[in-house]
Parts: C-alpha cells; sequence; structure tokens
C-alpha cells in the first residue's frame, strides 16, 4: 500500500474548504529522505555561498562595475530569493511536518512566478547587453549607460509581479475541496490545479498564454541577440578574437540552456501529461541543481571573476595585518 494513499485519498467534501494543503514530496521513498536532506542543504548552502560570492564581488571590485555584471549581480539576487522561497520548506517536509497553510502556499507560488519571471527577462537583457558589446563596441558605453542599465533591472524584477499576483489570486479563489495533498514538493500550478473542484478550462489556457508570452518571448529575443552575435564574430578578421566574443558569451548561453530546458518541460506541458514523480525530478533540476551550478559557471572560466576574488581576498588579508 502506498504510504501517500490515505492523504491523497481523503474523500472530497463539496461543503468544506481547505484550510493547508500537505506536501508529499519525497514521502514515497521515506528511507531516502535523511540522505535527500543532508545533499539538498548542501546544495543550499553552496547556492547561497556561491550567489552571494558573486553579489558581493560585483558590488566591492571596481572592475567588475560594467553592465555585465550589474545584470549578473541580479541574476544572482533571484536565485537566491528563488532559493530561499523554495529550499527551506523542502527541507522542512523531509525531516519535520509536511503542511504548508494556504496563505503560506499561495505566497509560495507567487514567488516562484515572480522569480522565473525575471530570470527570463534578466537573461535576455543578458543577451541584449552582449549583443551591444560585440555588435557595437564603440558605442557600448553610451548604449549601455547606468541610467539604462538600472532601468532594465528595476523592469525586470517588477514586470512580472503584477502577472504572478493576478494568477495566484485566480487559481486560489477555485475551491479546494480536497484532498489536501499536493503531490510535489512545492506549491506549483499543475499540482494545484488537481486539487481543484471546479471547472479550471479558462484558467488553464490563459496560464498558458501567460507562460508562453513570459518565457518564449525572451527565449525568441535571446535567440536573434546570438544570430546577430554570431554574424559579427564570423566576420572578425582576428581568430583571438573570435575567441574572446565566444567566451564571453559562453557562460551566458549555458545558464539559458539549462534553464529554458528545465523550465519548459515544467511550465509548457499540459496538465493532462502531468506526471508527478517525473516532475518532481526535473523541478529539482530548476530549483536545487541550476541555482548551484550559474555562479560557478560564471566565474569557472571567467578570468575577471577570479582576479577580483584574489583581490578581494588579498584586501582582506591586508586589512588583518
Amino acid at each position: 500500500m502506498d504510504i501517500m494513499d490515505p492523504i491523497v485519498n481523503l474523500p472530497r467534501n463539496n461543503q468544506a474548504s481547505v484550510e493547508e494543503f500537505i506536501l508529499l514530496g519525497f514521502s514515497h521513498v521515506p528511507k531516502l529522505e535523511p540522505l535527500l536532506f543532508m545533499l539538498f542543504l548542501g546544495m543550499f548552502i553552496i547556492t547561497m555561498l556561491g550567489n552571494g560570492l558573486i553579489v558581493l564581488l560585483t558590488v566591492v571590485d571596481a572592475a567588475l562595475h560594467t553592465p555585465m555584471y550589474f545584470f549578473l549581480r541580479n541574476l544572482a539576487l533571484v536565485e537566491i530569493c528563488f532559493s530561499l522561497d523554495i529550499v527551506p520548506k523542502m527541507l522542512e517536509i523531509l525531516v519535520a511536518g509536511r503542511s504548508i497553510s494556504l496563505l503560506g502556499c499561495a505566497l509560495q507560488l507567487f514567488l516562484i512566478l515572480s522569480c522565473v519571471t525575471s530570470e527570463c527577462f534578466l537573461l535576455t537583457v543578458m543577451a541584449y547587453d552582449r549583443y551591444v558589446a560585440i555588435c557595437h563596441p564603440l558605442h557600448y558605453g553610451v548604449l549601455m549607460n547606468q541610467r539604462l542599465c538600472l532601468l532594465l533591472a528595476v523592469a525586470c524584477w517588477v514586470t512580472g509581479i503584477p502577472v504572478s499576483l493576478l494568477f495566484t489570486i485566480w487559481l486560489f479563489r477555485f475551491p479546494f475541496c480536497g484532498p489536501r495533498g499536493v503531490r510535489h514538493f512545492l506549491c506549483d500550478v499543475a499540482p494545484l490545479l488537481r486539487l481543484v473542484c471546479a471547472d479550471t478550462s479558462v484558467f488553464e489556457v490563459y496560464i498558458l498564454v501567460g507562460t508562453v508570452l513570459v518565457m518564449m518571448v525572451p527565449f525568441f529575443l535571446i535567440t536573434v541577440s546570438y544570430s546577430y552575435v554570431l554574424a559579427a564574430v564570423v566576420r572578425m578578421p582576428s581568430a583571438t578574437g573570435r575567441h574572446k566574443a565566444l567566451s564571453t558569451c559562453a557562460a551566458h548561453l549555458t545558464v539559458v540552456a539549462l534553464f529554458y530546458g528545465t523550465a519548459c518541460v515544467i511550465h509548457l506541458q499540459p496538465k493532462s501529461s502531468y506526471s508527478p514523480e517525473s516532475k518532481q525530478v526535473v523541478s529539482l533540476s530548476y530549483t536545487l541543481i541550476t541555482p548551484m551550478l550559474n555562479p560557478i559557471i560564471y566565474s569557472l572560466r571567467n578570468k575577471e571573476v577570479k582576479a577580483a576574488l584574489w583581490r578581494v581576498l588579498g584586501r582582506r588579508k591586508g586589512e588583518s595585518r
């Protein structure tokens, strides 16, 4: 007998509304929960340290006060917010209670949608920054001025809030008549829709349209930006110049591939084909692995970040003497 059955198969009661949910993520593998807790805790610590280090270096080191690193700092802050929204609750359900209040679930969903939207827009802006740097290098300082960079960053953070708030409120206005078991380790749209005892077809159409606009339009703009970049790189006479131009884009392209490769599977797959266990595995990729890898990808082959780290460490050692 599946240990989730008593929770998942709670009788439906169309008169009583649900006031809390039970997050059932990983409850089908109870013997692995202690191991998963240690693994996820370690990944969470690495994520916080890595992204926190990126934020610190891009603030304190003057050599990294450029548009590219300004947007990288914002991306790291998004990853920190995203991880703080999801991972602490994930760790809690592995060692303590699995319940989450209706308000807590709504807040988590709102922050997830907001962070994913902000990341989509930030990745697009970062692609545009590389396009300007490589295709219009002589005008880069004028085109990517401090005021424009600040406005773009604010737009990336703020634009997703109304849409995320709209869909969160809309979803939680539906009646949740039971069962209370959410077959996931977080409050996401697809598993919550399975608990609604009302017609959600209109909501599903609108959220699919919203998801396509938020994810695929930025992806199209990223593709266009890098098409121009590639064309400009091919025309460069120097092999050294081509290598340098491509190396500045390699980290960003890797992060884009990681993000879209996993996020599209989660957010663009229709509800009818939703498989809870398989989607939990994919969800781990973009909730734990991608935020952890981003600072590693951006710093591993980046000489400027490495040099900034050594300068900061050298400064700290000098101050301590």
